[in-house]
């Protein structure tokens, strides 16, 4: 399956820090060192997964039904 990126620099590093930082915090509510609702550390890993896993591929399934292409967009 070939995949077209869609996800550009500034994209990918946002969504790294957003899947870090959600995972870390789900990693903490999971061992009771956030005092968090359960519910807080699933939904926290699946959104750090999928930010993850989409800044590594430098694709989002998402972006591309949405036609949405941040390859292009540059800083300015």
């Amino acid at each position: 399956m070939n995949m077209k990126h869609n996800i550009g620099a500034v994209d990918r590093t946002t969504r790294i820090l957003i899947g870090a930082i959600t995972g870390i915090v789900s990693l903490l509510t999971l061992t009771n060192v956030a005092s968090l609702p359960a519910v807080v550390s699933p939904v926290f890993g699946i959104i750090a997964l999928v930010m993850l896993g989409t800044s590594v591929m430098g694709s989002c399934p998402l972006y591309t039904l949405f036609g949405i292409d941040t390859c292009s967009a540059s800083p300015q």
